[in-house]
């Protein structure tokens, strides 16, 4: 130990054990994003209740994530599709060799291998937040969003990350864009299905929208998000290697761009509509769909990926209304469509990986998660029910169960007040 501290690896060792730390505050202000993008796309009554919602999954996902979730998901040797290494982070403090991990081959502490993973992993249950706010019951929330960071991502993180059957078999998810993105965004189509839409979302065969309170807002949100996810990728390279991150930071910016114009271009020609809103997703649709490959396409691919990604989100958020599935903040389509478009673009735009091992990897991923999201809060709308009231629901959450309001020196002014210009 004391060798190679004193050795010249030493330094490359602080400089990428850094660089890493750095991704993992990028991505932890990720989570501001997250919130603000949530609250700006839905009703203002509701806005209190999305911060709560985010604060809870982060400080819970992280604890969780501590106590159980990295040894479940980093279980060392085991049988590839579930394994458990004990309670904790596994570091023993007295002895100092175990404070690196070198059975990753890394340039870093293990400290710094959980709390970048731990960050993701708080990621894929604020995914959810979006898709059911507006009528979900804080406490059935809490619970579901526990368990999904406490077992559901990890078990199927450790199929490829934890160095599981998926990783043997060569699938590849640079960043998850599938075991990350698609996890959050299945585990809340799961949940939208039992949960239902939001009163008035859909009557007599129409899709009657419900606007966000706040765009400025949500407009803030996605550029912290775009911000956030050079640490979510950048960070993903596991050094500070000057081509590797650069790289994944151009290709990053690319797709998010593409993304952008991808959803302009198709929301003008499908709605004749010049829609804001469409556009932000569209940037997190080109983010989320590059995610899985931003170290291994090329630079026109990230085009291309981020492009379509763009393309898709639009026409991913009709279909779900058609379907009668109210996803406020079209979650589902930008995390789960997007990501599992991007996991399997990795099998279509670089010569290196199956498209056949992507496929197989996608569907087995979805379907647990799926399958586990629809157990877990079926159990709990049983037993304990997930729905607000009507009251509560025309009301806000804010009021009802926190007993306050995001704006309160504001009331909204009727049309017959405005008088005539």
């Amino acid at each position: 130990m004391e060798e190679f501290i004193q050795s010249a690896e030493y330094t490359k060792f602080i400089i990428d054990n850094l660089w890493i730390l750095v991704a993992a505050v990028l991505v932890l202000m990720m989570h501001l994003g997250f919130a603000t993008v949530e609250s700006g796309f839905t009703q203002s009554k509701n806005a209190v209740n999305v911060i709560y919602k985010n604060v809870f999954i982060l400080c819970t996902g992280i604890l969780i994530y501590a106590l159980l979730g990295f040894q479940l998901m980093y279980p060392g040797d085991f049988n590839g599709f579930l394994g458990f290494g004990g309670f904790g982070i596994g570091v023993d403090p007295d002895d100092p060799v175990n404070m690196f991990t070198p059975a990753y081959g890394l340039d870093m502490t293990i400290y710094t291998d959980f709390i970048f993973q731990a960050m993701f992993a708080a990621t894929a249950a604020t995914i959810v937040s979006g898709c059911v706010t507006g009528r979900i019951k804080l406490p059935a929330f809490m619970i579901f969003s526990a368990i999904l960071v406490a077992f559901s991502y990890p078990i199927t993180g450790s199929w490829h990350w934890g160095g599981g059957w998926l990783s043997e078999m060569g699938f590849y998810d640079f960043a998850g864009s599938t075991l990350v993105h698609a996890v959050g965004g299945i585990a809340g189509l799961a949940c939208v299905i039992l949960l239902g839409p939001r009163t008035g979302k859909y009557r007599d065969g129409k899709v009657f929208a419900i606007h966000g309170h706040n765009i400025p807002l949500a407009t803030v949100g996605v550029f912290l998000l775009w911000v956030g996810w050079f640490g979510f990728n950048g960070g993903s390279v596991l050094s500070a290697d000057p081509v590797n991150v650069s790289y994944v930071f151009v290709t990053t910016a690319l797709a998010a761009c593409a993304g952008a114009l991808g959803s302009m271009i198709t929301t003008q020609l499908t709605m004749k509509s010049l829609d804001a809103p469409m556009a932000l997703n569209g940037i997190l649709a080109g983010l989320v769909g590059i995610t899985a490959g931003a170290d291994t396409v090329s630079i026109l691919s990230a085009v291309a990926i981020g492009f379509i990604a763009g393309i898709m989100v639009v026409f991913a958020i009709l279909m779900f209304d058609r379907l009668r599935i109210d996803d406020p903040v079209g979650a589902i389509s930008v995390h789960g469509v997007c990501g599992i478009w991007g996991t399997l673009a990795v099998g279509i735009f670089s010569a290196e990986h199956s498209f056949l091992t992507q496929l197989i990897g996608v569907s087995a991923i979805s379907a647990f998660t799926f399958v586990f999201s629809f157990a877990v809060f079926g159990i709990i709308k049983a037993t304990m029910g997930v729905r607000v009231s009507p009251e509560i629901e025309s009301d806000g959450l804010d009021i009802a169960e926190h007993g306050n309001q995001a704006y309160p020196d504001f009331s909204p002014v009727k049309t017959s007040e405005l008088g005539a210009f």
